[in-house]
């Protein structure tokens, strides 16, 4: 299953953000272990670093940055993703574009803190637990 993580659930473990981390480290241990392709937009990177570098300081944001991009593959954002974020009935156009990366890279899904976020998604939205519960389903069922 290929999933893109939002932002907001990367920073939830780089930032050691209780009570949130702990089911999406469980996640980042399933796309290293081949369990679940994991997938970052390409726009998510920057800002990640930005808010990161605010409160760890810019080493240890590029520390992480490093941890992400050798983790994560990279959904582009280019014109054709930007363009139809575009056309997407999103209320706020950074929500369409992760979306519209995704639904380009062939993601099954979005993993999201904020599920009311992606109402008009046309990909499944995960809140982290609920595809923790999905991955340790299937991990049962086909061990």
């Amino acid at each position: 299953m290929t999933v893109l993580f939002d932002t907001n659930v990367l920073l939830d473990v780089l930032l050691k953000r209780d009570p949130h981390a702990p089911p999406t480290v469980q996640l980042f241990a399933a796309v290293e272990h081949g369990i679940l392709r994991g997938l970052i937009a390409a726009s998510t990177v920057p800002t990640v670093y930005y808010l990161a570098h605010k409160v760890v300081g810019a080493r240890q944001a590029r520390t992480h940055l490093r941890q992400l991009l050798k983790l994560f593959d990279v959904a582009p954002v280019n014109r054709a993703v930007l363009e139809d974020a575009l056309q997407a009935r999103f209320s706020d156009y950074e929500d369409a574009v992760i979306h519209e990366a995704a639904r380009h890279a062939g993601a099954e899904g979005i993993v999201t803190r904020n599920g009311q976020d992606f109402r008009q998604a046309t990909l499944r939205v995960y809140a982290p637990d609920e595809l923790v519960r999905i991955v340790q389903t299937r991990r049962l069922s086909e061990g």
